[in-house]
């Protein structure tokens, strides 16, 4: 399933209800690893790959990864580029796959973006559940009518199954060949 939340509290009750205690969660925009802390509570048994660009995040995430053991792994990175992607891709692949996919990427910016690195990390990764904490994505949903129905009930849309992932998105420094 995909769930697409603004409000942090909402997110974090989402983050409850979905994750399992063996899942393997990868999580886009950690920060400081607040929602890191209760998705590391939520799955004890499991793996957390926890990635952000910022440099602020270095120092908590190790901070929590002692605090709570070795079932949390930082990588600090850009999630638009296709060499964070492949890395995550692999170790992921090596764990069995991914149960769920966070991603929280500014909350209330760039919907375009978020949209983007959801689609090609959710169809290279093909989770369970996926959740996205993004205002203009929820805004835009809840703006629109349509009469078509096409619906996916997996956290990827795997509605475009084979349509593959598009092989260069510039504005994403992603080249994607492999996936």
């Amino acid at each position: 399933m995909i769930n697409v939340v603004y409000d942090i509290k909402v997110y974090r009750q989402v983050l409850k209800e979905i994750i399992q205690e063996d899942d393997v969660v990868v999580e886009l925009g950690c920060h400081v690893g607040n929602s890191t802390r209760i998705i590391s509570q939520l799955a004890p048994k499991g793996k957390i790959i926890a990635l952000d660009k910022g440099t602020e995040s270095i120092e908590k995430l190790e901070e929590l990864n002692k605090e709570v053991g070795t079932s949390i792994e930082f990588i600090q990175s850009d999630v638009r580029l296709h060499e964070t992607l492949e890395e995550v891709a692999k170790k992921v692949n090596e764990l069995g796959g991914c149960d769920v996919l966070s991603v929280d990427l500014g909350g209330g910016y760039h919907p375009d973006t978020t949209f983007k690195v959801f689609y090609i990390w959710s169809s290279t990764l093909k989770p369970r559940d996926t959740i996205i904490r993004n205002r203009g994505l929820l805004d835009f949903i809840h703006s629109t009518s349509t009469s078509e129905f096409i619906r996916s009930e997996e956290g990827w849309l795997e509605s475009c199954r084979d349509d593959g992932v598009p092989k260069r998105l510039k504005e994403l420094k992603l080249y994607s060949p492999k996936v």
